[in-house]
């Protein structure tokens, strides 16, 4: 998906009542994103969708789509409402200045990233955090900054008690921006990263993922908890696939374009391929496995709240994530003895440094292991 699209927001006046217009150039992941706004309508007369004019849902415009398309909406409400029935006219817009003291992120630097070909989670994440570096000092060149105001903004991170992820995003943020965008190498190459944590990946049982499926009644969020668990999907990965990705006769799941640009293919469950015959007769789905009510791909936060859902139904007091149900399914091929090189290829991990981490979480490492305590008299 490009970050560098663009959508011109118009003060529209239709039937006497004000309308948010959005004028972009035909574009799929554009028109996706515009179906989860609040009721979006199609104008003959101003070829363009509109919605209604309020303050939330102006906000729900710029917070869809930040990191995806640009928004012109500077000076939104200072011009004056396009009438139905009246010529539309757009030379406003490109003759008027902008008004807001925010600074984007530059025109090259998502050049760059589409050029780079970085997946747009990647892109979204580096688009905030510059974003949020520059704003830091709204009256100075972003070229002259120096090594030392970027250890200042640092400093100001941790004194927010931001994590060590989130301040090795920023660094790498900035550091795209001068190295990569600029074409300086290494001019930041001094600049302490934060020391790596390694978290163990939080496993579910076996029996707590059953039960959790035993209380799903509906028959959508069955295949979604079942899938994330028994093909070991990120929820981004679930979230994109399409209904020619389920392949019943090799039983296995395409995965496109997931992290790292890699493809990959994964396990499909018996189980779950019945649920998901069930499923399609149900709720025929078009293009995507699983879509929302306009036919666009389901939410990342509706799956969220199908899993947690689904734990609390199950008197799990744990919070559970689709992640864990990730590493669960990681954790429990282990188990069972499966090649820990199998593993690597179904995740999708580059190496099997990544993957290894799974045999600190797994039972019968520590199965095989007698308490001392239990041995006698120590």
């Amino acid at each position: 998906m490009k970050p560098n699209k663009h959508i011109t927001l118009k003060h529209l006046l239709i039937h006497n009542q004000k309308m948010i217009g959005l004028q972009f150039y035909p574009d799929e992941v554009i028109q996706a994103l515009i179906k989860q706004l609040p009721d979006p309508k199609w104008s003959k007369e101003f070829s363009m969708v509109y919605i209604i004019n309020t303050k939330e849902n102006l906000t729900e415009v710029f917070e869809k789509f930040r990191g995806v398309a640009w928004i012109n909406g500077n000076s939104f409400f200072k011009e004056k409402p396009i009438r139905d029935n009246e010529p539309v006219d757009i030379n406003w817009y490109h003759n008027r200045s902008k008004t807001t003291s925010y600074k984007y992120v530059p025109e090259e630097y998502l050049t760059k990233l589409e050029l780079k070909r970085y997946a747009l989670n990647t892109c979204k994440t580096y688009i905030s955090q510059f974003e949020k570096f520059i704003n830091h000092y709204p009256n100075k060149d972003i070229v002259t900054l120096s090594e030392q105001e970027i250890r200042s903004y640092l400093q100001h991170l941790i004194s927010q008690n931001k994590s060590n992820n989130y301040l090795n995003q920023a660094i790498n943020s900035i550091k795209f921006y001068y190295e990569v965008v600029m074409g300086m190498p290494n001019r930041f190459y001094s600049i302490e990263r934060p020391r790596k944590q390694q978290q163990l990946p939080k496993v579910v049982s076996k029996e707590e993922i059953i039960t959790m499926l035993e209380h799903t009644n509906n028959i959508k969020h069955r295949c979604i908890i079942g899938l994330l668990y028994s093909a070991g999907l990120r929820r981004s990965e679930l979230l994109n696939l399409r209904l020619t990705d389920i392949d019943s006769k090799r039983m296995l799941v395409f995965i496109r374009n997931a992290k790292n640009n890699k493809d990959r293919y994964s396990l499909l469950s018996q189980t779950i391929l019945k649920d998901l015959r069930t499923y399609y007769k149900q709720w025929k789905p078009k293009e995507y496995l699983f879509e929302g009510t306009l036919g666009d791909r389901y939410s990342a936060e509706s799956v969220a709240k199908i899993v947690r859902r689904a734990s609390a139904r199950s008197g799990i007091l744990r919070k559970i994530t689709p992640q864990m149900l990730r590493h669960s399914f990681a954790t429990h091929l282990l188990e069972d003895g499966t090649d820990i090189r199998y593993i690597q290829t179904l995740l999708g991990h580059n190496s099997t440094k990544t993957t290894e981490i799974y045999t600190q979480v797994a039972l019968k490492n520590f199965k095989s292991i007698r308490n001392p305590l239990d041995l006698g008299k120590i």
